[in-house]
């Protein structure tokens, strides 16, 4: 436990501080009997996350994530292609014409990383493309989670493998058939490119992709089934954005909505977020504003760290794995 140690001496105020209650506060809630969801905005696949969230979905501390289409791709994108991959550390040094030079080259670049358009993006469109081809001759539809579930346990991408495979969230998530929600999943890569394919006819039934409204009933069944009194479901947000405020307004919505008010409010709550302090934006507001949304209770407990995710968030989860 030399990291867990080492944070427990020097980080006593501040964030700091706030990010050992917050790590401590979720070990409580898991021991305590809870269950967690994380929520991931930004390009958390693209900056490894998955180190160490595949070992937090292998040792069961996380029950269900929710995160952008982007980074649902991305951590395959990175399991399958991550040796073609550049780093610019001067990114911010970067003029217009080298970021046209990065296109040329078929570059995207993600803060102070390329990633490769042929090696990754149109190698994994390659795959998907005969799943989405098989489940729409068959009448089927999938969540695009499934989708990608269904790619990586058939072993197809296996002979593309450029990282050591218990690095890749989502590998460990589909061989735990983890729940998922990815709202908005139109907006990344495949999402575009499956578009395309349904306007080409390679696809004949666009509804072969499950949508983000039957996203939010998966949730709230899930939601429902998983949520007690005894066994509460925490929230642990990494950055803002859909990603956050898509699943966290289920709670809301089976009260207000469904008229399930005996399913409990969400039992704990962590945002990690840059973002300015501000009844303004989501992404900025304090955890409070949520109570008026009956989303936390009063007493909740709620912790923000206002700190860069990638920095903040490998710290959080190596006390929660003892490390």
């Amino acid at each position: 436990m030399h990291i867990t140690n080492f944070i427990r001496h020097h980080f006593r105020h501040f964030n700091a501080a706030a990010l050992v209650d917050a790590a401590d506060g979720y070990n409580k809630h898991l021991a305590d009997g809870g269950k967690m969801m994380i929520t991931l905005a930004g390009a958390m696949s693209t900056a490894e996350m998955g180190i160490q969230l595949a070992e937090l979905i292998r040792q069961d501390k996380v029950q269900i994530i929710s995160c952008t289409g982007a980074n649902l791709e991305e951590d395959i994108f990175n399991l399958v292609a991550h040796d073609f991959y550049e780093r610019v550390p001067h990114y911010r040094d970067l003029t217009a014409a080298d970021e046209q030079a990065l296109l040329a080259r078929h570059m995207n670049r993600v803060t102070d990383t390329c990633i490769p358009e042929e090696e990754a993006m149109r190698r994994l469109e390659h795959s998907v493309l005969k799943f989405w081809e098989k489940a729409d001759k068959a009448g089927e539809s999938y969540f695009p989670h499934e989708f990608f579930y269904q790619i990586l346990l058939s072993g197809e991408l296996e002979q593309y493998y450029q990282i050591d495979p218990k690095n890749s969230w989502m590998l460990a998530a589909a061989e735990k058939n983890l729940p998922i929600i990815c709202p908005g999943w139109e907006d990344s890569t495949l999402g575009n490119i499956y578009a395309g394919h349904v306007m080409t006819g390679d696809v004949k039934n666009v509804h072969t992709m499950r949508t983000g409204i039957q996203y939010m009933m998966y949730l709230a069944d899930w939601y429902t089934n998983n949520a007690t009194e005894e066994s509460k479901v925490g929230f642990f947000q990494i950055g803002g954005g859909i990603a956050g405020d898509f699943p966290i307004c289920v709670v809301p919505m089976l009260h207000q909505d469904l008229q399930r008010h005996e399913v409990p409010l969400w039992g704990y709550f962590c945002q990690i977020s840059d973002s300015t302090t501000s009844y303004g934006s989501y992404s900025g507001a304090v955890p409070n504003e949520k109570i008026t949304w009956g989303k936390l209770g009063e007493k909740t407990p709620k912790y923000i760290i206002e700190s860069d995710a990638t920095i903040v968030a490998p710290l959080v989860f190596a006390i929660v794995l003892g490390q």
